[in-house]
């Protein structure tokens, strides 16, 4: 690869952050307004969830196709060709007149979306060597974190003023925009960042026993179990919190949407920021991989957290205690994936990330917004279902984090041992 400007590892980072804001922004314009298209399409809890559980799922099993064409082709192609398809998908969505048609729309959506984790994340982790890569990892989810936010506050004021058809279409010519810079980006040779072992242009072919490899690694093991009772909390959580405010505390949609967007993007931001940093000095400091028990202060705060702030009488105390839940949750974003980069190889780290959705979204988050719909039309209580299910989750990802902690270095050296003994894939 010819050499590059000193600053072009930072200029792909805020290309990356930019997809990533993009991303969470699409993604969560439906739950600002999903009162909105409740009333025109006079849809139960478990139908609009269904919505969003739809696109979960077709993204959980497209990350399949799309994690092993990022591994064994151009990872920078990959994703300008899913912000591109995702992009439209959101513009349908807005165009749809039907159920039916709502429900294709998200789902196509999904398969655009599976494109990019894996192939972002493996794509910084050859731009960033171990030592700021989780740093790194953080300012790319903090994108996460703005865009939930954004896709909340923007699509309940839009939906508030010009209807909810009008804040689908706000984000496709950005989304344009991006993909183009994501097509012009340059692609970095798999190991780049390593500081021994080979540098190759691109991955092993990936077969079953590559799956069954990534699944051997104790810490991949706990990290995938941690985040899978984690996505149904965030991913529940983060769809159904705009509707809670305004069954619990009366709120119209476009504050309601706003509300929720400021919390999440403060929480989530400082959490994603703060837990990188952590992780990155305590390896320092003790000389060792720190990433997973970061992960799990947080879980255990989150599920303290959540579980006051649901049962809070009013929205000013509401929203402080919310916060601080938001925060502590997402001290794990950075770190855990430095983990997933941390203990495989170069030439799988796009494929480890799919294995990783795949198993994380079809158990987790996939079925968890008609999972609380439904609770919730059986409670006659939105608030009754996720008091039931979020906190007792939270503790159990914490409970299999800790069951990695043990791995988590030695998992780290033996990749490192393989690779810097590792003969050119040619």
């Amino acid at each position: 690869m010819h050499a590059m400007p000193r600053g072009y590892p930072r200029y792909v980072l805020a290309v990356m952050v930019g997809i990533n804001f993009l991303n969470y922004l699409d993604r969560y314009i439906l739950p600002a307004v999903a009162t909105k298209i409740q009333g025109e399409f006079h849809l139960t809890d478990d139908q609009v969830g269904l919505l969003q559980s739809a696109f979960l799922l077709v993204y959980a099993v497209a990350t399949i196709p799309f994690g092993i064409w990022a591994d064994r082709g151009v990872r920078k192609t990959v994703i300008g060709i899913g912000v591109t398809i995702w992009s439209l998908a959101t513009i349908f969505t807005g165009l749809a007149r039907s159920y039916a048609q709502l429900f294709a729309a998200r789902a196509v959506m999904g398969i655009g979306e599976a494109s990019y984790y894996p192939a972002g994340t493996a794509l910084l982790g050859d731009y960033f060597k171990k030592e700021r890569r989780g740093r790194a990892m953080s300012i790319w989810a903090a994108g996460t974190a703005v865009g939930i936010a954004a896709g909340f506050a923007g699509g309940g004021i839009v939906a508030g003023t010009l209807g909810w058809r009008a804040a689908f279409y706000m984000t496709a010519v950005p989304g344009l925009v991006l993909a183009v810079l994501a097509f012009m980006l340059r692609e970095p040779l798999r190991g780049a960042a390593e500081a021994r072992g080979p540098q190759v242009s691109k991955a092993a072919s990936i077969t079953w026993r590559t799956f069954l490899e990534l699944l051997r690694i104790p810490t991949m093991r706990a990290t995938i179990a941690a985040e899978t009772a984690l996505f149904f909390v965030l991913g529940g959580a983060a769809f159904w919190l705009p509707t809670y405010l305004q069954r619990r505390f009366a709120l119209e949609i476009g504050p309601a949407g706003t509300l929720a967007g400021g919390v999440l993007v403060v929480g989530l931001l400082a959490g994603s920021l703060l837990g990188g940093t952590i992780a990155d000095r305590l390896a320092i400091r003790r000389r060792m991989a720190s990433n997973l028990p970061v992960g799990i202060a947080g879980f255990i705060l989150g599920a303290v957290f959540v579980a006051l702030a649901l049962v809070m009488p009013s929205l000013v105390l509401f929203v402080p205690v919310f916060l601080l839940g938001a925060a502590s949750l997402y001290l794990y974003n950075g770190p855990y994936t430095a983990v997933k980069q941390n203990v495989v190889l170069p030439t799988v780290r796009a494929t480890a990330v799919t294995v990783a959705l795949l198993i994380e979204h079809l158990l987790g988050d996939s079925y968890a917004p008609w999972a609380i719909g439904r609770v919730s039309e059986a409670l006659h209580s939105l608030q009754l279902a996720l008091l039931i299910l979020l906190p007792p989750l939270l503790v159990l990802a914490a409970l299999f984090a800790t069951l990695g902690l043990r791995h988590e270095d030695r998992d780290g050296r033996a990749m490192e041992a393989r690779w810097a003994s590792a003969a050119p894939i040619p």
